[in-house]
């Protein structure tokens, strides 16, 4: 049309257009553009193979607008056995869609929400596998406590192992302190690390159906001046900014990590620190309004909370103290006293008279156990029929290889001698090297030598090591550098 207005000639104008000479005279001769000539379609293509049967699926519709097409169209099947195929599927959920637009029940109606600078922060957890993070080579299954202000989106994250009260703890003062300002609201998920605690008489009649909060939650949210809120239950949509965050953080992390070039990290703290650097770069591209809600947020005064919860604990006559159902076996001295444990979010520490007695691998989950061979072994080499009915026997074998030396032990001398041999294995592996233990144990194995505690001993005693000659230092001759020096300045 723009060529036709300067020449007016349909050929050179077709031909400069780039199309064919009819088309350009039939939009010419219309007067209308192509987006203005095309109709919508009034006719099918094919049939309706639900034309008859569609006002008996309207009215099952009607009675039960739950029902789904696919459901329809196995009723349809059973039937008129033969009659429709499954590629009609597709065809009957258009139609059901049609009529649930046309005439279906009302549909909830989700309302945006105005958020106000400084009211509330979202804390939740999302879990991070899919960016296949490793540390020290090995995969790092893990969370993030993600901490989220909805009216600016000012973000941060926090490494954590579970969704506990402990990671909870240190995901939000950690945020709060990066913040440097305390909003008026903690709003969470009905996480079992925020509610979950049974109320009972009037306490239940007040809650109603809502999820008391943990005593140990409120104590949290209250020493850094908050007031504690959750979202209805089984009503995420209401935790929705933090929930929506969650696929940008992740992205975001993708990008930097493609970035990186590799995803192999050589500590945790590498890995959180690298995170955090990540935030920092998206929180302050966030522009004025972050501005705006630090200006909203009252200051923060309060002290950092230790991240360790601790208790006291009786030592059993076993060695061994629980926490939180989980058995964790201690030196035996212990045996009658009341050690202090530290559980963090990642490890437990035990105390006793302010020393440092043990430090392991906080377990997870109930009816755990980490027991140390080291703690038990000299009760066991004097009471060696305890072994064969012994709670913990499985945790007296600290690798494969001492395993299959107890097998070959008992092939040679079943019932408590085998036993004692065994343990008194074990008892060196505990005085001395349990690296060279192992390995003595796996040349007798190869070599096909009666696996005993005697033999063993030779072997780690020594007597096949290689001596280590002792050799006089040489004498260093400082002129070797002076004629060096010499040689330079000429």
């Amino acid at each position: 049309m723009d060529e036709m207005s300067k020449h007016g000639k349909v050929g050179l104008a077709a031909m400069r257009a780039g199309v064919d000479r009819k088309t350009a005279r039939k939009y010419v001769k219309s007067a209308k553009l192509p987006s203005e000539m095309v109709a919508p379609r009034t006719w099918r293509t094919r049939s309706d193979p639900f034309a008859e049967v569609w006002d008996g699926l309207a009215a099952m519709l009607e009675q039960e607008p739950g029902l789904e097409a696919k459901t329809l169209f196995e009723v349809l099947c059973e039937e008129h056995p033969g009659r429709y195929e499954p590629g009609q599927l597709r065809t009957l959920q258009r139609h059901v869609r049609r009529w649930r637009a046309q005439r279906g029940p009302a549909r909830e109606v989700m309302f945006t929400q105005m958020h106000r600078p400084g009211e509330a922060c979202q804390v939740d957890f999302t879990e991070v596998v899919s960016l296949r993070v490793t540390v020290v080579g090995e995969l790092f299954p893990h969370l993030l406590c993600v901490f989220t202000l909805p009216f600016s989106n000012w973000q941060w994250a926090t490494v954590c192992l579970s969704e506990s009260l402990a990671a909870l703890r240190r995901g939000i003062q950690t945020a709060l302190f990066q913040l440097g300002g305390v909003p008026r609201f903690s709003q969470t998920d009905n996480s079992t690390a925020a509610t979950h605690r049974i109320p009972s008489g009037e306490e239940a009649r007040v809650e109603g159906h809502r999820r008391p909060f943990n005593a140990e939650y409120l104590a949290l949210v209250r020493h850094f001046g908050m007031a504690p809120r959750t979202t209805e239950v089984g009503a995420k949509e209401q935790n929705g900014d933090v929930e929506a965050s969650h696929r940008a953080l992740k992205a975001r992390l993708e990008q930097a990590l493609l970035l990186r070039g590799h995803r192999d990290f050589e500590s945790r703290e590498a890995w959180q620190s690298f995170v955090h650097d990540v935030l920092r770069k998206a929180n302050g591209a966030r522009g004025a309004r972050v501005q705006e809600e630090l200006a909203t947020l009252r200051p923060l005064t309060a002290t950092r909370l230790p991240e360790f919860v601790e208790q006291d604990v009786r030592v059993n006559a076993g060695s061994t103290i629980r926490v939180h159902c989980c058995a964790y076996s201690v030196p035996s001295r212990l045996i009658g006293e009341v050690v202090q444990v530290r559980q963090y979010e990642d490890r437990i520490e035990v105390r006793f008279a302010e020393e440092l007695q043990l430090a392991c691998e906080r377990l997870r989950g109930d009816r755990r156990h980490r027991i140390d061979y080291r703690h038990v072994i000299w009760s066991l080499v004097r009471k060696p029929g305890a072994f064969a009915r012994y709670v913990y026997r499985e945790e007296m074998f600290p690798s494969l290889t001492f395993r299959r030396a107890y097998d070959a032990i008992v092939g040679d001398r079943p019932g408590v001698k085998a036993d004692l041999e065994y343990l008194r294995i074990l008892h060196l592996a505990a005085s001395t090297l349990e690296s060279d233990v192992e390995a003595a144990l796996e040349l007798l194995l190869a070599e096909g030598q009666d696996v005993t505690g005697d033999t063993v001993k030779a072997i780690t005693s020594g007597a096949d090591k290689p001596e280590v000659p002792d050799l006089d230092p040489e004498p260093i001759d400082l002129a070797s550098y002076d004629e060096l020096l010499m040689g330079v300045s000429a």
